[in-house]
């Protein structure tokens, strides 16, 4: 008798400790962050954009998370009413909420008007990217973060044919 009670005991104590680690699991759960690109009109028939990494921030963390991130040139101007594209995705834990991303950009910018294509400089002081305030709480579900690429108001004419990216992107 007293080993059936030992080991009755010992498949509560196990059963116990199964449930408390599935418990345990649930508690920090993770969602797929997904980062889409859409833009509002130019007066351009291109407006090229080399996206080379996003990175997201997430309230209580120190370090940036890397997405992953096709890097990839992107014509603005074909995400235009209501349409957009994935630029990157990750997993990322669910009850977070994230503060900011960075979008990296490279240096194969341009843009193209009257048929003729012109070199779209970033700034020097964009080389660790451009951050973009977010503060969406997210779920358990598959978040979307739909980021609005204004291209009107990014490109800057400094001079004939010498053309300046400074990006103003809104969150949709």
């Amino acid at each position: 008798m007293r080993v059936s009670g030992i080991k009755i005991i010992s498949s509560a104590l196990a059963s116990l400790a199964i449930l408390t680690a599935c418990d345990k699991a649930n508690l920090d759960p993770v969602t797929q962050l997904k980062v889409r690109l859409t833009d509002a009109p130019i007066n351009a028939q291109q407006v090229n954009v080399q996206i080379k990494e996003v990175r997201v921030n997430l309230e209580g963390d120190t370090a940036w998370t890397i997405l992953n991130t096709p890097a990839a040139t992107y014509n603005l101007l074909d995400y235009q009413n209501g349409k957009d594209t994935l630029i990157a995705q990750g997993n990322v834990h669910a009850t977070s909420t994230v503060k900011e991303l960075r979008l990296i950009l490279g240096d194969s910018n341009t843009i193209k008007i009257n048929n003729e294509v012109f070199p779209l400089s970033v700034p020097v002081s964009s080389l660790n990217g451009y951050k973009i305030i977010v503060n969406k709480k997210l779920n358990r579900n598959i978040e979307n973060v739909i980021l609005d690429f204004d291209a009107g108001l990014s490109v800057i004419e400094l001079g004939k044919g010498n053309y300046q990216l400074n990006p103003v992107i809104k969150l949709k």
